[in-house]
């Protein structure tokens, strides 16, 4: 299963919508993944602060900034 983790911010839209593609994608892949809210660091704010929604695989680190698709997060599970 591939563990993936959800960089996010509250009353984020865009965040919503990438939450979204990845729960229409768990029925299709095995994957898990948890949401990781930047606000909470100054580190992940100043990283992920203008590229939010991020997808990031736990086992390799590969990342997927937005604006992303189905498609896109398909071809990271399998990079």
């Amino acid at each position: 299963m591939k563990q993936l983790i959800l960089y996010t911010t509250s009353h984020c839209h865009l965040c919503e919508q990438a939450e979204e593609l990845l729960t229409n994608l768990k029925g299709k892949y095995e994957i898990n993944w948890q949401c990781k809210e930047i606000s909470d660091d100054d580190n992940l704010i100043e990283k992920y602060g203008i590229r939010i929604p991020v997808v990031k695989r736990t086992d390799n680190q590969a990342e997927l900034n937005w604006p992303f698709s189905t498609n896109d997060i398909i071809m990271l599970l399998q990079a």
